[in-house]
């Protein structure tokens, strides 16, 4: 980075603003006592970094005043250990540069995972399915908590549409980069010549949203009720609990109609609501940087294509990374770590890079 030294002469000026402040905490209310705690955990490890990243500036600037040492043994050993620092001094700045990267405050949110089935009919479907399970095995790994909201299925043990809350640590920055559209190619149950065909599903992934996140006002909802439909739009029980909500000033509608009870099945429906309203605004957010959009996995458009299953050869391609397994079936167990920490990690490496070039 150009103005590293500056940046980080600028962080420890506000740790030590931070630091005063606390150090009178009897004349600071609870909030923003509260606050300037948080943001003193936050910058605690940093700081530490940057002594040490500092240390090693010295240690360089001493090996070069010993490289003039009249004595040569001390100035070859010198040059030996110059060598050395400067790649020390290159692991400290990459820590750093890591460490600055903004934060996004979503990673460490749960999230909302949808999955529906795109082209491709019933084999859509059941890749749909393949999708749902693979996800919840990897949150199984994970010992992340994996809840189904709603589920619209297919006699074939397909999955039409399928949304669920997955809480844990870190959920949403495990996720994020999952969104868009995924492409199976497989030789279908129902193939009888042996071809194989392309299909696809779209997944979703979304920062779950509490009520503090999207401040939604009653004016601003219509709520409609009515009887849940099963297979064939046969009723399932004779009481109105089904809910239909539609957020007026956006138009995002979100049906509910799994639980018995209308009051669950409202509660359920607005935690969907809240969410998706929430990455509708991040959406138009991230068009508004669109600038620094090609810092970032993929476009974070629904509609890309971002990965192909290819059964036949075994075979796992994420088209963002250039990214290509043979260890399919591994993946779909729910080993997902395989993908995703290469895509946080390249999205990293070109934030890096973006910070090097402010």
């Amino acid at each position: 980075m150009k103005d590293l030294s500056k940046k980080l002469e600028a962080i420890v000026i506000k740790y030590k603003e931070i630091e005063l402040k606390l150090s009178n905490q009897s004349i600071l209310d609870t909030s923003l006592l509260i606050k300037l705690n948080k943001e003193y955990a936050e910058i605690t490890p940093l700081i530490t970094k940057i002594s040490d990243y500092e240390k090693c500036k010295q240690n360089i600037k001493d090996l070069k005043d010993l490289q003039n040492d009249p004595d040569i043994l001390i100035r070859n050993e010198a040059e030996k250990e110059l060598k050395k620092a400067y790649l020390s001094i290159e692991f400290y700045e990459n820590n750093l540069l890591r460490l600055l990267i903004p934060k996004d405050f979503n990673d460490e949110k749960n999230s909302i995972l949808e999955i529906r089935a795109g082209t491709g009919g019933d084999e859509a479907s059941l890749f749909a399915a393949d999708l749902f399970n693979m996800y919840q095995k990897y949150a199984d790994f994970q010992k992340w908590k994996f809840e189904v909201l709603s589920i619209s299925e297919t006699g074939l043990k397909g999955i039409k549409e399928v949304v669920c809350n997955i809480s844990g640590n870190n959920v949403f920055s495990r996720l994020k980069f999952e969104s868009g559209v995924h492409r199976v190619q497989r030789i279908p149950l129902t193939e009888t010549s042996g071809r194989v065909h392309t299909s696809a599903a779209t997944v979703a992934v979304l920062p779950e949203a509490k009520e503090v996140d999207i401040n939604i006002e009653d004016k601003d909802l219509r709520i409609d009720v009515f009887r849940s439909s099963g297979p064939g739009g046969q009723s399932v029980n004779t009481t109105d609990s089904a809910v239909r909500i539609t957020h007026l000033p956006t138009g995002v509608v979100v049906s509910q109609q799994d639980e018995k009870s209308q009051h669950k099945n409202k509660a359920k429906a607005m935690k969907i609501l809240r969410s998706r309203i929430l990455d509708k605004e991040n959406q138009i957010r991230e068009q508004e940087r669109a600038n620094n959009r090609k810092s970032q996995v993929g476009s974070g458009d629904r509609s890309e294509r971002i990965r192909t299953y290819n059964f036949p050869q075994g075979r796992i391609s994420d088209h963002r990374i250039n990214l290509t397994l043979y260890k399919l079936n591994e993946i779909l167990e729910g080993s997902l770590d395989a993908i995703i920490n290469p895509l946080i990690a390249n999205d990293e490496t070109k934030k890096i890079a973006n910070l090097n070039n402010e």
